[in-house]
């Protein structure tokens, strides 16, 4: 008898990325999703592997209950120690050849043997062969039937390289935003859209005191906050200039910039004294919150504050909450991750217009319609004098990432896996749904229907709370 809905007793889970946990694999924002999704799916319960390439030092198979680290490559990682993607040519090609057979081997036959069947879940473009294959390879055992295949875009980079004919023939192409699947729909690829999101943990109040404390010792009318690597699509020139403005006006604003290692760095920062800005580096001396705080204590005062030392999520969330704007406006950004953890934070998000689908104008941010620095400064100001309406804004943004946790993401991804599962026909089509109906969230007149919290206990609920579902 067919099952009629994915739990923890049908189902098990497969993720494959370049990208992970460790240190050595943590790249970007490809890392922090597949560690949040793969953590949150076995809290859920399920039975999840992540394959990844990962730290040559650390063990090759690691259990974390049930979530199991899959360390691949790592006798090619040996000989290249600065990270993930050093080397890569070598690990891509070894990860193509021995990681589908081995899922095969070790995860598919024993799932399908113990009456289950398996979610395979591959990322980005350095993932889409070894989909290929793997599907191939399944159809070839007698296998496929017991699989269901998404292959997820993060963003557009190595494009040029997928077959996407043989990627979509062998698995579910999604992607993160309604803007990305704009852009793949002009290469005639038409992707479900799972969006990102953030961990729970986020939602905790920010401390207030501490975020005063950091506004006062900053020494600014306004304070302006970038985090992002020196790129030019990151539109830093614009927040430069955008400071250089409000600074004509004869305030005293700051811009607080916390940039990667790109060299487009020293182009941004000559243009910020170019400009007429003074520019200060920000250093830490250890690694505690105290440590941070004394380093914009000693700072001499500037109107651009480079920031050199590594901020973890938690005193970060203290400089949006403390911002009157964070600036997240990139010329290209698929989802916007740090746009949404600006809000969470309860801070003001200037978003691009682009793959951020959770920013409505004015409602619970700011989105940029142009590059013109003359748009940040104009609504910086504007919130300066309608503080109320600054007020509300951090309100409703707050609710708004409340919508976009991880568990609530992974609901919305499993009732697509459900769908694409009885497409495949290996999944009845069920009398009753297996969760509560989505509650929708009000902004004034705007209506937003996002799935709801399955919550720790998905599995030994699964099935005891019914609506109809189609």
């Amino acid at each position: 008898m067919m099952p009629e809905c994915i739990n923890p007793e049908n189902t098990e889970f497969v993720i494959l990325s370049f990208e992970g946990p460790d240190r050595y694999s943590l790249a970007g924002g490809l890392g922090v999703r597949v560690v949040n999704l793969s953590q949150t799916l076995s809290r859920l319960g399920f039975n999840t592997r992540l394959f990844f390439i990962g730290d040559p030092g650390l063990r090759g198979e690691e259990v974390k209950d049930r979530l199991i680290l899959h360390r691949w490559c790592q006798w090619i990682s040996e000989y290249y120690p600065l990270g993930v993607y050093q080397g890569e040519e070598g690990k891509l090609n070894d990860f193509n050849s021995s990681a589908p057979n081995f899922i095969i081997e070790r995860v598919v036959k024993p799932a399908v043997a113990r009456g289950k069947f398996v979610v395979v879940l591959g990322e980005e473009w350095h993932t889409a062969e070894a989909m290929c294959r793997l599907s191939d390879e399944l159809r070839r055992n007698g296998l496929r039937d017991n699989a269901v295949m998404f292959w997820n875009a993060n963003n557009t980079f190595g494009f040029e390289r997928i077959n996407w004919g043989r990627l979509a023939s062998s698995a579910t192409i999604t992607t993160v935003s309604r803007y990305m699947r704009h852009i793949m729909r002009g290469m005639d690829v038409n992707p479900l859209v799972i969006p990102n999101g953030i961990p729970n943990a986020l939602l905790d109040n920010v401390d207030v005191r501490a975020s005063a404390r950091l506004r006062k010792s900053i020494k600014a009318d306004s304070v302006l906050t970038k985090v992002a690597r020196w790129d030019p699509d990151k539109q830093w020139v614009a927040a430069v200039e955008a400071t250089a403005r409000l600074k004509a006006r004869g305030t005293k604003p700051v811009l607080l910039a916390r940039g990667g290692m790109e060299a487009h760095g020293g182009e941004v920062l000559y243009k910020a004294r170019s400009l007429g800005l003074t520019v200060k580096e920000v250093s830490a001396a250890g690694n505690s919150m105290e440590d941070y705080f004394q380093a914009f204590r000693n700072v001499e005062e500037a109107d651009v504050l480079d920031i050199r030392f590594h901020c973890p999520q938690e005193f970060l969330r203290i400089v949006f909450h403390a911002s009157d704007a964070v600036l997240a406006n990139s010329r290209h950004e698929p989802f916007g991750l740090v746009g949404l953890e600006t809000m969470a934070a309860g801070g003001i998000a200037f978003t691009g217009n682009t793959g951020e689908d959770y920013a409505v104008p004015f409602l619970n941010s700011v989105v940029l319609e142009t590059s013109d620095p003359k748009e940040i400064e104009t609504n910086v100001i504007h919130l300066e004098q309608h503080p109320d309406e600054s007020k509300r804004m951090r309100k409703a943004a707050r609710e708004t990432a409340g919508q976009f946790t991880w568990e609530r993401v992974a609901e919305h991804l499993i009732r697509k896996l459900e769908y694409q599962a009885r497409a495949q026909g290996i999944m009845a089509q069920p009398q009753w749904s297996c969760v509560q109906e989505p509650q929708p969230l009000r902004f004034g007149k705007a209506r937003h229907e996002m799935p709801p919290v399955a919550g720790a206990d998905f599995g030994r609920k699964h099935g005891a709370r019914a609506v109809a579902l189609l």
